[in-house]
């Protein structure tokens, strides 16, 4: 190289790389969203049970037209990743199994046997768990940003679900605090998407796997299977069941889990746990909008308070290392 060729600088052509900022932005956009779609299935899906569906119906449907929707995303995975399958039918199958069938089971059960406040409480212990299980996997306390941030979350979490009166059912609580364990599992498992495990995939194919469970319960009557063809009132309105139905696993579900799975890997399971805490505030926004059921001053307050706790722990500069701590294993190469 000679000394006149030396001095021209070298420009890369090659597009940069989104920064982490952006990355983590991205992140928490997703998952509102994800909290947003997840939060109108169960005012959309109240009125249907009341009205004569079983559960297993609704979950059937939704699951299924749900991993339907995603499924274009498991098949491109399936054909440009040879032995795809072979490498994540374990993380597929757990995914179904555990966030997808488990946590709505066990949280159905809980609400049957104790008020739905407190179940939905419970289940929503799930960032705190999450915590718990980094600080006695790790042997390293969080810091003290992550602990006032999950001390706000969970005050603000009693006050929004008021459970006020509400009466102790051990086999009740049991099932609640299974649910939260799968909600755990739904933040570890989504962390372990990327590029050779595409997010939509994943979800597609647990939704996929979830239905097929789902389906196995209700066909050797585990499960009741009840879909009368009834109307519905959502604030006034008059419908058939078909539209809330389309809503919960069109937009709902499919949103929910595609959202989701994709901002877990951005922002950590910590972080996105705790954000996931919105889905309860959106539930009552849902629910004063469609069910005409007004929340009450509390309800705010503890609004406030949850927000101020996901401010606290996303504040954290440690949050974004914690998804390592708490991630499975990587699969066996095949």
């Amino acid at each position: 190289m000679t000394a006149s060729t030396a001095s021209i600088p070298v420009v890369d052509m090659r597009p940069a790389a989104p920064s982490s900022a952006r990355m983590r932005t991205t992140g928490l956009l997703l998952g509102i969203t994800s909290a947003l779609a997840f939060s109108s299935s169960g005012p959309l899906v109240k009125p249907l049970l009341e009205a004569g569906w079983s559960l297993g119906a609704a979950l059937f449907v939704r699951m299924t037209l749900a991993g339907v929707i995603l499924s274009p995303a498991l098949v491109r995975a399936m054909r440009r990743r040879p032995g795809f399958l072979r490498r994540h039918w374990r993380m597929i199958v757990a995914f179904g199994l555990l966030p997808v069938l488990g946590c709505q089971l066990f949280y159905f059960a809980a609400m049957q046997r104790m008020p739905v406040a407190v179940a939905l409480l419970i289940q929503y212990l799930a960032p705190v768990l999450l915590v718990g299980f980094v600080w006695l996997r790790t042997r390293r306390a969080p810091s003290r940003l992550v602990l006032w941030g999950s001390v706000t979350a969970v005050v603000g979490l009693v006050l929004v679900v008021n459970i006020a009166g509400a009466a102790f059912d051990l086999l009740g609580t049991l099932f609640a605090l299974a649910a939260a364990v799968c909600v755990c599992f739904y933040f570890v498992l989504s962390e372990r998407a990327g590029d050779d495990l595409p997010p939509l995939a994943l979800a597609a194919g647990g939704l996929l796997v979830g239905a097929a469970a789902i389906g196995a319960l209700c066909a050797f009557r585990i499960l009741p299977f009840q879909s009368p063809l009834v109307s519905v009132s959502l604030d006034g309105v008059v419908v058939p069941w078909y539209i809330p139905m389309l809503w919960v696993g069109a937009v709902a579900t499919t949103l929910g889990y595609a959202f989701g799975v994709m901002a877990v890997p951005r922002i950590g399971s910590r972080v996105a746990s705790f954000v996931g805490l919105s889905e309860v505030l959106f539930a009552l926004a849902f629910a004063w909008l469609l069910l005409g059921e007004v929340p009450a001053p509390i309800q705010f307050v503890g609004g406030g308070l949850i927000l101020l706790g996901v401010v606290l722990v996303r504040a954290d500069a440690s949050s974004d290392r914690s998804s390592r701590d708490v991630s499975l294993p990587a699969a066996p190469a095949p």
